[in-house]
């Protein structure tokens, strides 16, 4: 009869003690999956952020890559000559991005007419884009950042 009595209680208190514990670990599961899902929110999250950022940045330098440039062709006199409606005067535009606001440009159309400003035809440009270095002669055609470099002295940038 103890020998009953003893396995009773002891298959009551594994019972009770493994009902416990699937309750513990119930609870632990629980608190995990709740927390589980924030987690991988805040991770990527903070991939994206990364990600967004090295984006931006990579285009904010592609845009202003050339602004020290720029800003070195207006301190050495270099002048575009430029037509809004030229193909070849945007060609040129758009290799500068966003820093082509540095460079020094003439527009010669008015606007509305197929006339030249007079500035325009006081330096005597006939084709477009032409670029002056120094008050010097014009030199007509699309120009690389490499020629205006060399032609300028400006130090292209790394």
């Amino acid at each position: 009869m103890f020998l009953r009595e003893a396995r009773e209680k002891a298959w009551y208190k594994k019972c009770v003690m493994s009902e416990e514990r699937r309750k513990k670990k119930q609870e632990r599961e629980g608190t995990r999956d709740r927390r589980a899902p924030s987690r991988k929110v805040i991770v990527y999250g903070v991939i994206v952020l990364l990600f967004a950022a090295a984006y931006s940045a990579g285009r904010y330098w592609k845009n202003h890559r050339y602004e020290a440039f720029a800003k070195c062709l207006a301190t050495h006199q270099a002048r575009m000559y430029g037509l809004y409606w030229c193909p070849h005067c945007i060609e040129q535009k758009e290799m500068f991005g966003a820093s082509f606001k540095y460079v020094p440009y003439v527009e010669c159309a008015v606007k509305g007419s197929r006339e030249m400003t007079p500035e325009c035809k006081a330096a005597g440009t006939k084709n477009f884009p032409s670029w002056q270095f120094n008050g010097g002669a014009l030199h007509e055609g699309v120009l690389s950042i490499e020629d205006l470099s060399a032609r300028s002295a400006c130090p292209l940038p790394q």
